[in-house]
């Protein structure tokens, strides 16, 4: 990928594992992107499910180093760099481009609520104008539900009336399939790409001109989900659809983020991985032995892990 081509397909938030002391493991975070990667996964990094806003600017570029380091193709990163502060998006932004990053996920800043569609357009101008990169494409991070900033279809619309190319897509992870498809409708065919926020909607994305999906359970499950992908025209989709639907909903079951982290320790076999930063807590003996069985009662598995 370079950067005149686009994301297509499935990417993941790809968890971010931590040392005993609570600092950032790079060495098993570049594991799990070279598993992702061979699965045709692409590396989402800094995204929600990556406990991106409990991590610093410092502790990202690091992390964004280490993976570079190793050899990580910068193309297939599409790092999260919305912050609160305006001068961290910038930097974080910039430090990803200089790391070869295709694209940036970005979320709008997320702590004062109810501001203006005209707030909103002067924050992403400003990184814009500030990062002046002709490399940056910026995909819109539209996720209420958590952030209770929503990126509207107006403020879309004259983002992409002022910035043209450089705002590239969405990820959708409103939960409302009607704001997706109004996405799909009015600004796909313009070239602005729009991604499910989970894989339960990716189909019917896909049907509608979608890019892909963008998915905390790519994690756990990307054979699955690319597979669908890939074969999202043939005849067996919807079934494919609803095994995705019944392996998500498992993981529903429990908090999202500590049970993509047991899960991954336990078929990795290394423990190291279920650690989360407070204030979030991992999960307790009981429910990651219910997580567990409810997967092994679908005949998970994560292949190659």
């Amino acid at each position: 990928m370079t950067s005149s081509t686009r994301y297509r397909g499935v990417l993941s938030p790809v968890i971010t594992p931590f040392g005993p002391n609570l600092s950032p493991g790079a060495e098993r975070m570049v594991r799990h992107c070279r598993w992702l990667l061979a699965q045709d996964v692409g590396l989402a990094i800094f995204g929600t499910n990556s406990e991106a806003n409990s991590l610093s600017v410092k502790e990202k570029r690091g992390l964004l180093d280490a993976l570079a380091e190793a050899g990580i193709p910068g193309e297939r990163l599409m790092p999260g760099t919305g912050c609160c502060a305006l001068s961290d998006s910038v930097e974080l932004t910039r430090h990803a481009l200089e790391c070869g990053a295709a694209g940036v996920l970005m979320l709008p800043p997320f702590f004062y609520k109810g501001v203006s569609d005209d707030g909103l357009f002067a924050s992403y101008a400003e990184v814009i104008e500030r990062v002046a990169d002709e490399r940056l494409r910026i995909y819109l991070y539209h996720i209420p539900p958590v952030s209770q900033v929503p990126i509207s279809l107006a403020l879309i619309e004259r983002l992409l009336e002022a910035y043209p190319g450089v705002i590239a897509g969405i990820k959708d992870s409103s939960g409302d399939w009607s704001n997706t498809q109004a996405m799909l409708e009015r600004f796909q065919p313009r070239g602005f790409d729009v991604f499910a926020g989970n894989e339960t909607f990716l189909l019917a994305t896909l049907r509608g001109g979608g890019a892909g999906c963008i998915t905390a359970t790519g994690n756990v499950n990307p054979g699955a989900i690319v597979q669908l992908y890939r074969s999202w025209q043939g005849v067996d989709a919807d079934a494919q659809q609803q095994a995705l639907d019944a392996t998500r909903a498992v993981f529903q079951r429990f908090p999202m983020i500590p049970a993509l982290k047991a899960a991954v320790a336990h078929y990795a076999d290394d423990p190291g991985y279920a650690r989360v930063r407070p204030p979030l807590v991992a999960l307790s003996a009981a429910q990651r032995a219910d997580l567990l069985s409810a997967l092994t009662e679908q005949g998970f598995a994560m292949p190659g892990l």
